[in-house]
């Protein structure tokens, strides 16, 4: 019999068969009863910079009816950070961080709430709310911003809030609470800046 013939038969012989289920399947139970001691974590005792956090007046973009756009000046938090065994020659620079939320159907509201530094890393941590007043069918960009002035640090966003379903929201980590991040970064960090 060639190639053809068997598929040919296989077929017939698999189309001509009736299977038909008799009996539900069931999973065994299982009784497990586990008990512990508490632990405890580590705790650690975080020694960072010296921060001196105020306002400078800067001019910026703020977001005025739906996607429209005015300079206005307005007062932002300033901080400004010593490192300890800051003599290795890095420079501080001053350098505005911003954070933007791109929303539709009703107006929003974004701001920075708290800086957490740890290590050379800072983590900006903002709040989105949504407000009453609808936008219709537009989308707009609601955002928030601080000067920092300090050498050269990694900054990584986290918006507390939930993310808008728009492509432009991808580029932070939005979590659901404040306990949810401290959580997440364990708890090794310090509040430098609280609003």
């Amino acid at each position: 019999m060639n190639k053809i013939g068997i598929s040919l038969f296989l077929a017939v012989l698999m189309m001509s068969c009736n299977v038909n289920q008799k009996k539900e399947a069931e999973l065994p139970e299982v009784d497990v009863d586990v008990s512990a001691e508490e632990g405890q974590l580590p705790t650690y005792d975080v020694n960072w910079a010296d921060v001196n956090v105020g306002t400078t007046t800067k001019t910026m973009e703020i977001p005025k009816v739906v996607v429209v756009m005015e300079e206005e000046e307005v007062e932002v938090p300033y901080i400004d950070v010593d490192m300890p065994n800051d003599e290795d020659g890095n420079e501080k620079v001053e350098r505005s961080i911003v954070i933007e939320a791109e929303v539709t159907d009703n107006e929003h509201e974004l701001n920075i709430k708290e800086v957490w530094a740890a290590n050379n890393n800072l983590y900006v941590i903002s709040e989105l709310k949504e407000l009453d007043q609808t936008i219709g069918d537009k989308k707009m960009r609601v955002s928030d911003q601080l000067t920092l002035n300090a050498r050269d640090l990694n900054v990584k966003h986290y918006i507390v809030g939930e993310r808008p379903d728009r492509v432009f929201n991808t580029q932070h980590d939005y979590v659901n609470s404040m306990n949810d991040l401290k959580n997440k970064l364990d708890g090794d960090y310090k509040v430098i800046y609280s609003k």
